[in-house]
């Protein structure tokens, strides 16, 4: 089997999580509800903004959710790296019903989730279930693959996200929100390469955020 030359053409991918939102830092279950940067989440991505420019990495073409998180971090970043940008509402995060827009202990305590959840069940009673958020992630990495190779920044949501990982690596969501879990922390980032000549990804790195250090507690 030849090996894949410097010449194959190919995608070079990377996925962001938006900046810190008012939704993110007072314990809100966000979803398609709108919640805006925080001063913190503004001030993440102009220095992951910062480091990439320093850095000199740059994308041909940035794709964002048009949610108001994801589009303020990529007017932040965009505008400091001179990256054209287009919007995407296959990038917006999970419907997730009745939960959105309410505090965790406020739905906790009015909409108690079941103690087992199939992977086809509605989240939230009419919001996506595990399922069709896996299948339209499967749709968001397709409409990447329908653009031509370039270098792409994606900036979207954690829940998403997770299930563009799945659909990238060949994992079905199992029930109940049971198997892997990729954590991407606020501005944090995924970078992955896919070559179409032989269907090959790599997964260079999750999680990255050298452009903001602080502690932060794992779920």
């Amino acid at each position: 089997m030849s090996s894949l030359s410097n010449n194959s053409p190919a995608y070079h991918i990377t996925l962001l999580r938006h900046g810190e939102s008012v939704g993110n830092a007072e314990g809100y279950h966000q979803g398609q509800s709108e919640f805006p940067l925080t001063e913190k989440g503004i001030a993440q991505a102009q220095a992951l903004a910062k480091y990439w420019k320093a850095q000199g990495v740059f994308f041909d073409q940035a794709i964002a959710s048009p949610q108001k998180r994801a589009k303020q971090t990529a007017k932040i970043i965009t505008t400091a790296l001179q990256v054209p940008q287009a919007f995407d509402e296959i990038w917006m995060e999970r419907d997730n019903g009745i939960y959105a827009g309410l505090r965790h202990t406020e739905a906790a305590e009015k909409h108690p989730q079941p103690e087992f959840i199939p992977s086809y069940e509605p989240i939230g009673k009419n919001g996506e279930s595990q399922w069709e958020l896996y299948l339209r992630g499967g749709r968001a990495v397709q409409s990447l693959i329908d653009r031509p190779p370039m270098r792409y920044l994606v900036i979207s949501h954690g829940g998403l996200l997770n299930m563009v990982m799945y659909a990238v690596l060949g994992i079905t969501p199992p029930p109940n929100f049971h198997g892997p879990r990729f954590h991407f922390r606020n501005t944090a980032y995924a970078s992955l390469s896919y070559y179409p000549e032989r269907h090959v990804w790599y997964v260079h790195g999750i999680n990255l955020r050298d452009h903001w250090d602080e502690a932060e507690t794992y779920p």
